[in-house]
């Protein structure tokens, strides 16, 4: 029988934080979501205090005050290298392995030998070890009983933070599967699951007594695929290779309202800056960029919003050439007399770099000089840190005046010299 595993860092952005203060630990923390909105990430002590997930931070800001609360900003540039320490040692497990999300794997552990409760276990200590973060894991024939059983390791204390679908008798499966909410179904979101409750599906159990036939005819083929990977049919591959994007974005709401073409222009250079370079790390060009501008729907203030397309005459992943059709773009759609908000920036039209047709207004020396200068870019940018070149119309200033509220950040402990954590006899 094939054996699927899904590793999951508990409380992810909470953990991070708690492995560079040990303080924290038994301590309720929030994370908050960018310009410290909304709570992102809560450990569990705060979860037991009432505060939901994506709650706005005034709503409790008294009940932190009163409970002694650690909120603290989101660390982007600290989740994403203790993420990439994560799964680079979950693949020393296993050559099939799925990334997928910033917290989670997939592993397939089907010619993995010995216990799989006890390498299950080893996954967790080496994990604890060797990264700092606690994880649990959930082993099922599919992704599906994998995810359901990763749930099961963390939510009932019985697993120890290991639960095997192989190694359970049919009579704890039955259990599991009447006591467990159909919402807790992955792929099975919210508004799915009140529709299904309305048809009476309650449970899991609820939801397999179900003729899959009709469920693919009310809910689509997804649903019924799903039906059939909790029977324990495997129906979804591992992806070990990511497909390539369609789009990539980069986009931020401001710490404070922008009036000015003058700061847009800095923002909107600064986003293209980081899209281009997401481009061409994963090996693509554009030949479309948007470009978005709008107020802020909940202020009173009067109200405007609007984006536009701009097509290039050639597929691209030179900074240059996009910055250029992003700030027309801008130019374009900029009106005076509002209060901004956010701004952000798409590149679609995607293709493999090679694959495009030849641009008959450049000579190979300039493509070779243009891909030269792109390469010592990112390097010194991956050197010294984002923005520390970047085109002049991004300006000097540092922080900017409308730069994303982070009145809690922690250090970037692992990715800058300057903010190392320091050790005290």
């Amino acid at each position: 029988m094939r054996r699927i595993a899904l590793v999951d860092a508990n409380n992810f952005y909470v953990s991070c934080e708690r492995l560079f203060q040990p303080a924290l630990e038994g301590r309720p923390v929030v994370v908050l979501s960018n310009n410290d909105g909304c709570a992102v990430a809560r450990s569990q002590e705060a979860k037991d205090l009432g505060i939901q997930m994506g709650q706005p931070f005034f709503q409790w800001k008294d009940l932190a005050r009163k409970h002694h609360i650690v909120v603290l900003s989101s660390n982007y540039t600290l989740y994403a290298d203790l993420s990439r320490r994560f799964m680079g040692v979950l693949s020393q497990f296993s050559s099939m392995q799925e990334v997928y999300s910033i917290d989670e794997s997939f592993l397939d552990l089907t010619a993995t030998p010995g216990d799989p409760i006890l390498v299950g276990q080893d996954i967790r200590q080496r994990v604890r070890q060797w990264a700092g973060l606690p994880v649990c894991v959930g082993m099922g024939p599919s992704k599906t009983l994998a995810k359901l059983c990763n749930h099961f390791a963390k939510k009932r204390t019985q697993f120890a933070g290991v639960c095997d679908w192989a190694s359970l008798s049919l009579r704890h499966h039955q259990r599991l599967l009447q006591e467990t909410p159909v919402g807790e179904v992955w792929g099975i979101g919210r508004q799915l699951s009140q529709k299904l409750e309305t048809l009476g599906v309650l449970t899991v159990t609820d939801f397999l007594n179900q003729d899959p036939q009709s469920l693919r005819a009310s809910f689509g083929v997804l649903m019924a695929r799903t039906h059939r990977e909790l029977q324990g049919y495997s129906c979804l591959d591992l992806e070990e290779v990511c497909p390539p994007k369609q789009q990539i974005m980069s986009s931020r709401s401001f710490g404070q309202p922008v009036t000015t073409l003058a700061d847009l222009r800095e923002a909107i250079t600064l986003y293209t800056c980081r899209a281009a370079e997401k481009l061409r790390k994963e090996g693509q060009c554009a030949q479309m960029i948007q470009v978005s501008i709008r107020t802020n729907p909940f202020r009173p203030d009067p109200q405007y919003g609007r984006s536009v397309s701009v097509a290039l005459h050639h597929p691209t992943d030179d900074t240059r050439r996009l910055l250029a059709a992003a700030l027309q773009g801008l130019r374009e759609i900029y009106r005076e007399g509002f209060h901004y908000a956010k701004a952000g920036v798409i590149l679609s039209e995607l293709s493999a770099q090679g694959t495009d047709t030849l641009d008959l207004f450049s000579m190979p020396e300039d493509t070779e000089r243009q891909d030269r200068l792109m390469q010592a870019l990112d390097a010194i940018n991956g050197r010294y840190g984002k923005g520390a070149m970047a085109p002049g119309v991004a300006g000097l200033r540092n922080p900017r005046s409308w730069s994303m509220r982070q009145g809690n950040k922690s250090p970037a402990y692992t990715t800058s010299w300057a903010e190392l954590p320091h050790v005290r006899a």
